[in-house]
């Protein structure tokens, strides 16, 4: 297994990796809100988790590749608005992840994937539009994995395999938590159980659902034009929802202490997120890809023969 530093690296040796076993894995996540109960860079720290963990699985399975993971850039749009969101327009995003693709393409590297922990739609779609650019600028393959992965979250897919990562089937109650999660509810402060607990406040066992109604989503920064937090979710189900089964050893704590011992999980123990989001990379949206590429190519390279894709970059 050969996971990378880039910043560690110098250039020698960095000129010295086979650009053909190679794949770069960039993580661009904002510092938003997450309620009240967790750190501004829970987006940041979540993808970078996940771009270790695809890592981790992408080298084990292809002996002899090499994932090196670049620094993290804190960038991201369509953010809530409060103190310590940084937002940053979505035609920045877009361009700086364009500089970077196209600094590792014109480098020789073929492969580059970009991480991201972020759901605001403008920036899923500056990290689509900037992976698209550099493809077909350069002939690489760069893809931002975020935004299916979202969608197909967000509309129950994985629910099966969470529940096999966990070793049990979901309640009733957790499934209803899991349809209600989208921003610092039981999604996110589970994760940060898992992989920073020493950054989750205590006082997330008590927060009550944050919930809107379709007319209250419809208003830019909805939760701060309401007078309420960034929540959306129930953060509450952090306790009786993914921390359980399996992952009461996974998060490094034991509840018999109520929680109050917290320690980092071995890389080794990080087994339900690593199944829940690496498996899924390589196995669903790797594969669904290729086909709309072999689809693309049939058709002479547009998606639709009668109407030409504008180029993104204007």
């Amino acid at each position: 297994m050969s996971v990378r530093l880039l910043e560690e690296m110098s250039t020698p040796a960095l000129d010295a990796l086979d650009r053909a076993r190679t794949v770069v894995v960039l993580t661009v996540s904002p510092l938003e809100e997450h309620g009240p109960h967790l750190p501004v860079g829970v987006d940041a720290i979540a993808a970078r988790h996940f771009a270790e963990a695809l890592s981790e699985r992408l080298t084990a399975a292809r002996p002899g590749w090499t994932a090196l993971l670049a620094p993290t850039l804190p960038l991201g749009s369509f953010t809530f608005e409060a103190v310590g969101t940084v937002s940053v327009r979505q035609r920045v995003v877009r361009d700086a992840v364009v500089d970077y693709g196209r600094s590792f393409a014109r480098a020789g590297f073929r492969y580059i994937l970009v991480a991201n922990g972020h759901g605001g739609p403008g920036h899923l779609t500056a990290l689509e539009e900037a992976s698209a650019i550099v493809s077909r600028r350069h002939r690489v393959t760069m893809a931002s994995l975020s935004g299916h992965l979202a969608w197909q979250f967000l509309r129950g897919r994985y629910v099966e395999k969470i529940a096999a990562a966990l070793g049990r089937p979901l309640s009733d109650d957790e499934r209803k938590a899991f349809s209600e999660d989208a921003h610092g509810g039981w999604w996110e402060t589970s994760l940060m159980l898992l992989i920073r607990p020493d950054l989750v406040d205590p006082s997330y066992r008590t927060l009550p659902p944050a919930r809107y109604s379709l007319p209250e989503r419809a208003v830019p920064n909805f939760p701060a034009a309401q007078r309420r937090s960034g929540l959306r979710g129930p953060p509450g189900a952090g306790r009786s929802g993914v921390r359980q089964g399996r992952l009461r050893s996974l998060d490094g704590r034991d509840d018999a202490d109520g929680g109050r011992t917290a320690r980092r999980p071995h890389p080794s123990q990080r087994r339900a997120f690593a199944v829940l989001h690496a498996s899924v990379l390589q196995d669903g949206f790797l594969a669904d890809r290729h086909r709309h590429r072999r689809h693309r190519a049939r058709r002479g390279g547009r998606s639709d023969p009668r109407r030409p894709r504008p180029d993104p970059d204007g």
